[in-house]
């Protein structure tokens, strides 16, 4: 269904660095990553799509995060949803709800929400019981 999901940074260097993180934790690889432009990409292990991009938006102006807007990223167990929020808020991160069940989405849904350092709302959430 996706290609790619693309989110804005005002500052390159800490964005970089909460994603790595937080991608690392879900096994994700980084693709690419451009200094110059600037611009980095992750995917899955097994490779192909979607991506996922930062980078300093197109057109030039300051980067904003969207209301309304979330990315919800997938991870394999709960443990790892307290581990990407854990490692979220020590790179830079603001919690928009913690690690628990969200039995009002489904009695399994486990997720975390919070905040990017540019203010982009995502997810990391868990589908299977524990």
């Amino acid at each position: 269904m996706l290609s790619h999901v693309s989110v804005g940074t005002k500052a390159f260097e800490p964005a970089f660095a909460f994603y790595e993180a937080l991608f690392s934790e879900l096994g994700h690889k980084l693709r690419f990553c451009d200094r110059e432009k600037p611009w980095a990409a992750w995917q899955q292990q097994a490779g192909g799509r979607p991506l996922f991009l930062l980078s300093a938006p197109f057109d030039g102006e300051a980067a904003s995060a969207g209301n309304g807007q979330m990315i919800a990223l997938l991870a394999g167990d709960r443990a790892s949803v307290d581990r990407c929020y854990s490692t979220a808020l020590a790179r830079g991160g603001s919690c928009e709800g913690p690690p628990g069940l969200r039995p009002h989405y489904h009695p399994n849904y486990y997720g975390a929400y919070f905040r990017d350092p540019d203010g982009n709302k995502l997810c990391v959430c868990c589908h299977e019981a524990e």
